[in-house]
């Protein structure tokens, strides 16, 4: 819902920024992963620095797409790896909050956690499923910056249980949505 309301709306901020970059955005999203895969380990033991670490590769996540369009090195290949470690980053997190739930209770945290990393591995599978068939399927409620910013929120205010009632919720919702999205289109 996120990035279709504000797409690439960062990218002329961060574009002096990006410009003074002459790294592959490719190291600049392997970055971010081994951040986001700290973030979920430190999620285990301390919620608001593991929040932290979200947001500091989210923020990596964000700026590899902006080095890469402002400095026209963007590549299928780094589209290719951008998504494939943005869905290891999602379960990781996700396992992490299942890790601390697993942890400090309660234990249905574990199984909303569990269930929201498969419903948002099936929103990405829709997608990329859709655009396999050569239809479009940017829809929903819950993408992945949606998700992201819960997850932040969660850690900082402690509200995991109640984030992940959400989450569960929305990312289902959000399949669904897809799934009827893409009969539409195809009628």
């Amino acid at each position: 819902m996120l990035s279709a309301k504000l797409g690439h709306i960062f990218d002329t901020p961060l574009s002096s920024i990006a410009r003074k970059i002459n790294i592959s955005p490719n190291y600049i999203t392997i970055t971010g992963f081994i951040i986001t895969t700290f973030a979920a380990v430190t999620l285990t033991q301390n919620l608001i620095a593991g929040g932290i670490l979200i947001l500091i590769g989210g923020f990596f996540d964000m700026l590899d797409g902006v080095i890469a369009r402002v400095n026209n090195r963007a590549t299928d290949f780094g589209a290719f790896l951008d998504s494939v470690l943005d869905r290891y980053s999602d379960a990781f997190l996700l396992l992490g909050f299942s890790w601390y739930f697993s942890k400090n209770g309660p234990i249905i945290g574990l199984f909303l956690s569990v269930g929201t990393m498969i419903g948002a591995l099936i929103i990405s599978y829709a997608k990329a499923r859709a655009e396999g068939l050569g239809k479009n399927c940017h829809t929903g409620l819950m993408e992945r910056p949606d998700r992201i910013i819960l997850m932040v929120f969660g850690a900082f205010t402690g509200w995991v249980l109640q984030v992940m009632w959400l989450m569960l919720i929305l990312t289902h919702i959000t399949v669904i949505q897809r799934i009827l999205h893409v009969r539409k289109v195809m009628r």
